[in-house]
Order: structure tokens, then sequence, then C-alpha cells
């Protein structure tokens, strides 16, 4: 198939596809006349870059994914390269999870604080009714 399928079946643009070639993600195949050529590995191998980046993790993260695919492993996921990305994506997730939690903590206790203040203290004036 040629660019514009491919993109059209992946759900991205022709520039992007060329982007990624460039970025050595994307195998540059061409035909006598130097169109671009791709086949349906080529399609399964965007539908994983994309599934991950839907997932957080940036393109160059991508990169043992798509090693992985090419090298023959029908997920691309279970190289010891990529199983590394999961890890530390894991492990990042895990410190913004908790940071969240911690950020949560602190507005809840704002809130609870402020409420309190609300109903203990005296009626607050709004600027607006005067």
């Amino acid at each position: 198939m040629r660019i514009g399928e491919l993109a059209a079946r992946a759900g991205t643009t022709t520039r992007t596809l060329r982007y990624y070639e460039s970025r050595g993600l994307l195998p540059a195949r061409r035909t006598g006349n130097g169109y671009r050529t791709y086949d349906e590995d080529d399609v399964r191998l965007l539908q994983q870059i994309r599934t991950l980046q839907d997932f957080g993790f940036d393109l160059e993260e991508t990169r043992p994914f798509v090693e992985c695919l090419r090298s023959g492993h029908p997920e691309g996921d279970s190289c010891p390269a990529s199983l590394a990305v999961y890890r530390r994506k894991l492990g990042e997730l895990d410190a913004l999870i908790g940071e969240l939690s911690a950020v949560r903590e602190q507005v809840g206790a704002q809130l609870a604080r402020a409420e309190e203040a609300f109903v203990s203290g005296p009626e607050p004036r709004c600027e607006l009714t005067g």
C-alpha cells in the first residue's frame, strides 16, 4: 500500500508517517518509481506506536516496542528492552499518583478548613451584593 492508504488505515497523517520514517521508526521501502510502499506489518507497527502514545509514552519510548515487533515478536512488548520501558513508565506513574494523592490531601484539608470558617465565622460579604 502507499503512504496515503497507510495513513488512513492507521488514523494518522502522511506527514506523521514521514516524521516516523525520519526518526527510524517506520521502514522506508520504495518502489522502482520512488513511491513509498508499506504492508500489514507497518499497520501493526503504527497501531503499537499510537497505543503507547495514548498511554502517555513519548515517541522515543516506543522505539523498543517497534524493534521488538520488527524482530518477530507478535505483541512488540515481550523483549527485554520493552519490559524495561514498561517498568520505568510504571515507576513514573506511581510517582505521579503519589504526588497527586498528596496534593489531593492538601486541597481536602484546605476545603475542610474553609468550610469550618464559613460555618462558624461571620457572614461573608460579597462584593457583588454590597
